[in-house]
C-alpha cells in the first residue's frame, strides 16, 4: 500500500507506517540539526530507538527557541535551500523559514492529498484566493498542490474583491480556496450587484484560516450562512506554516483528517500531559520529513479536539477539530477563563452584525480588562443585547461598544497581515505603545 492510500489502511498498519517515518525524521534531525543533536544528547535518548509512546521523553519545542536558535534549527545546506517562507510575525518579527527542494516536493503532496480529500480532482479549476506574494506559504502551497492535482490553478490572491469576481465570472473556477470571511464578502458584493453565487460555475469552497465549525463539528453562523449564500459544500482545513501540513476535511464534515505520513500529531494540557480523545487540548506537532527546518514536538499554542471514532467517508485516521482558542489569547475575566473564537461565536449568531474585534488591557484583581467592538448599521441593535448573547455563550458579561462596519474594516486589516486582525492585546506585559495584534488566523499557513 502507497501512502496514497495509506489513510485507508488497518490502524495497525497506518501506525507502523508513522513509525517508519518518526524513526527516520528524529533520525535526520538529530544528525544534522545542532539544535536536535544537543536535545538527544541532554535527554540521554536514541532517535534510532525511539518509539512513538517514546516520543513524549524528548522536551517540546517552542515558538521562542524557534525564533532564539533558527540557525541551529536548520539542517539543509544553503545550496539545498530553494525558497525562503516567512511566517505571519504575530508575536514578534517574521520568522524566515528555510524550505529545502524536498520540503517543495513535500508541500505540494500534502496539498494535493488535502485538495484530494475535500473532493478536487484533476478536471477542477481552482482559483486560489490566498496571497502568494510576500514569501507567505500559503499561495504556494496551494499552488503548488493544484500543480501536483494535475488542475488547473487560477492565481487570483486575495487582496481584491473585484479581481476575484472578474475571475469567478470570467474564467469559471469550479472550486475555490481561501479564507471564509473573504469568500463571504465576495458572495455579498456578488449579490449585491445582481448576480447570484449560486449561478456561477463554482462547485465548492476550501475554507482556510478561519475555522467553520463548532466544537461539535456542526457548522458555524459563519460556515452555514458562507454554504447558504454558495449553495455548495463547504470544506474546512488548518494548518500552519511551521508544521507545512494541513489537516482538511472531507464530505463528512467531521473535522479535518491526519495525514499519518506527514505528522505526528499530540494533544496535552497545560501541564504537557495528553488528554483523552474528545478533550480540548494544545496542538503538538512533529511534522515528517521535513528537511530544511525540522521540528519536534513543536507546540502551536492552537487548542482543538481530536477524534478518533470512524468516520462515514471510510478513511481510518483521527480528525482534528476546529481551533477553539490561542492560548497566548486567553482572558481571565472575574474567575472565569475564555478565548476570542467563544466572543466570535455568539456575535455570529446575530443578524446585523457586521464585523467586529476585541481589545484588552490589565485590569484589577487578576481580572483582564476586555472591551468588544462590533459593527453595525442596525438600529435594533443594542450594546445591552449584545453584552447578553457572547454571555449567553461565554458566561461572562463584557462592554460592547457600537461603531460602524467602517470603522470595524480599518480596524482589523493590518497592512503587514494577510488575514483579519481581530485580537488587540493591550495589556503592560507588552510595550505601552505597541499594540500587539494578533490575526484571527484560528491556524492555517
Amino acid at each position: 500500500m502507497n501512502d496514497r492510500q495509506l489513510e485507508r489502511a488497518l490502524p495497525g498498519e497506518i501506525r507502523s507506517r508513522q513509525q517508519e517515518r518518526l524513526r527516520a525524521h528524529l533520525t535526520y534531525a538529530c544528525a544534522n540539526s545542532s539544535f536536535y543533536r544537543r536535545r538527544f544528547q541532554d535527554a540521554g535518548l536514541d532517535p534510532d530507538i525511539l518509539t512513538l509512546e517514546g516520543l513524549s521523553k524528548l522536551p517540546f519545542t517552542s515558538k521562542e527557541e524557534v525564533e532564539n536558535n533558527l540557525s541551529e534549527f536548520q539542517a539543509a545546506g544553503a545550496n539545498d535551500i530553494a525558497d525562503l517562507c516567512l511566517t505571519s510575525g504575530t508575536t514578534g518579527a517574521p520568522l524566515a523559514l528555510p524550505q529545502s527542494r524536498q520540503d517543495l516536493e513535500r508541500l505540494a503532496y500534502n496539498e494535493e492529498m488535502g485538495f484530494r480529500t475535500a473532493g478536487v480532482g484533476e478536471k477542477d479549476r481552482v482559483l486560489i484566493a490566498a496571497a502568494i506574494d510576500r514569501c507567505f506559504m500559503a499561495g504556494l502551497a496551494y499552488f503548488l498542490g493544484v500543480q501536483k492535482l494535475g488542475a488547473t490553478a487560477l492565481r487570483g490572491g486575495s487582496s481584491s474583491l473585484s479581481n476575484l469576481q472578474d475571475m469567478v465570472l470570467r474564467q469559471h473556477p469550479t472550486a475555490m480556496v481561501g479564507v471564509p470571511s473573504l469568500l463571504l464578502a465576495l458572495g455579498r458584493k456578488m449579490k449585491a450587484e445582481g448576480i447570484e453565487p449560486s449561478t456561477t460555475s463554482v462547485e465548492r469552497l476550501v475554507c482556510i484560516g478561519e475555522p467553520v465549525r463548532q466544537a461539535d463539528l456542526s457548522s458555524s453562523r459563519l460556515g452555514a450562512t458562507l454554504e447558504a449564500l454558495w449553495r455548495v459544500p463547504i470544506f474546512g482545513t488548518y494548518a500552519s506554516t511551521e508544521m507545512a501540513t494541513a489537516f482538511t476535511e472531507c464530505e463528512k464534515g467531521q473535522g479535518g483528517h491526519l495525514r499519518p505520513e506527514l505528522i505526528v500529531l499530540e494533544l496535552v494540557d497545560e501541564a504537557g500531559r495528553s488528554v483523552p480523545d474528545g478533550e480540548l487540548g494544545e496542538v503538538v506537532v512533529t511534522p515528517l520529513g521535513v528537511t530544511g527546518l525540522p521540528l519536534i514536538r513543536f507546540r502551536t499554542g492552537d487548542l482543538a479536539r481530536l477524534h478518533t471514532s470512524p468516520c462515514d467517508c471510510g478513511r481510518n485516521t483521527p480528525r482534528l477539530g476546529p481551533v477553539e482558542g490561542r492560548l497566548n489569547q486567553r482572558l481571565k475575566v472575574r474567575g472565569t477563563t475564555l478565548y476570542p473564537p467563544a466572543i466570535a461565536l455568539a456575535l455570529q449568531q446575530i443578524d446585523g452584525v457586521q464585523g467586529h474585534y476585541v481589545e484588552v488591557r490589565n485590569g484589577f484583581d487578576l481580572s483582564d480588562e476586555v472591551r468588544v467592538f462590533v459593527g453595525t448599521t442596525d438600529p435594533f441593535l443594542t450594546p445591552e443585547r449584545l453584552t447578553e448573547a457572547i454571555a449567553g455563550v461565554t458566561r461572562v458579561s463584557l462592554p460592547v461598544e457600537l461603531v460602524s462596519p467602517e470603522a470595524v474594516q480599518r480596524r482589523i486589516h493590518q497592512e503587514n497581515c494577510r488575514k483579519p486582525v481581530t485580537f488587540f492585546d493591550l495589556r503592560s506585559s507588552f510595550p505601552e505603545d505597541d499594540h500587539h495584534a494578533v490575526e484571527s488566523e484560528e491556524g492555517n499557513e
